[in-house]
Order: C-alpha cells, then structure tokens, then sequence
C-alpha cells in the first residue's frame, strides 16, 4: 500500500496582492511562482509550494458548514508562537489563544474569512499530555508572552 502526505493547500482569495502580503508576513512564506493577478504559489521550505491562492469572486466562507474547519501552521517553539501572536495583535489581527494541553493554538481569519491556525506542540513540556482529552485551558497573553 502507498503512503500519502498532505502536500499543499489550495485557497481562493478576493484580493491576490493582499492576500500574498498577508501570508508572506504572517507565516514568512516565500512566494516561488506567480502568475499576476490570478495565482500565486508559496512556501516556508524546500517544497515548489506548500499554498497556493487563486482569485476567485465569490462571497466569504460560511462559519461552521461542512468543509475546510482551518488551515494549520507549526511553529517549533513556545518562543516562535509568542513572537507569531506578537506579531498579529499588534497589527490588531483578532485572535483566539487556546491551550490545548498538548499544543498552544492561535486562531484568526485571514483576509477572506479563512480561518487559520499557529500551532506549537507541547506534549513534551511539563504540564504537557501525550493525548488531546477533549479540554481546553485558557491561554492568556501573559503566560504566551513569558515564553518569548
């Protein structure tokens, strides 16, 4: 049997120009490829492009249907994800912290109303769980900014 492995996510988007801007200084996404206008194609690592946008004119996502719940992005420390969360609410990017015992995660839309994570996993850290329960704790803005 073959093995797969999600290989990128595709996104329609209003505004492309926006849309690349948002992502290259949010999630430091390089853009490899763009047709102008229509398309454009990105990556943090060596793969061609780990998300694409396309320009699509369409109304924004409906909140909870059936489909696309959020789009993740890992983040190797505790330290990165203060300086992600950082980053966003200084710019005044609405955010919603959650603890989820076995990784912190930072959720917001992005221009279009896609909702987006930043994620850091923490099941090694102390207070850590090798497995999601099912609970959440808060997670205020004191305790992600004591890790940066």
């Amino acid at each position: 049997m073959f093995r797969t492995r999600i290989g990128h996510a595709h996104l329609f988007v209003r505004d492309l120009a926006r849309s690349v801007a948002f992502y290259r200084r949010y999630f430091n996404l390089a853009v490899n490829e763009e047709i102008p206008g229509q398309t454009a194609f990105l990556s943090g690592g060596d793969a061609h492009h780990e998300l694409a946008l396309t320009v699509l004119e369409a109304p924004a996502p409906a909140e909870k249907q059936i489909g696309l719940f959020h789009l993740a992005f890992n983040v190797d420390s505790k330290a990165d994800f203060a300086e992600a969360y950082e980053r966003l609410h200084d710019d005044g990017v609405e955010l919603s912290p959650v603890d989820h015992v076995i990784g912190w995660g930072l959720y917001f839309p992005d221009p279009d109303g896609n909702l987006l994570e930043i994620y850091c996993d923490t099941r090694s850290a102390p207070d850590g769980r090798a497995y999601w329960e099912g609970k959440n704790r808060p997670l205020t803005q004191s305790t992600i900014m004591a890790a940066r």
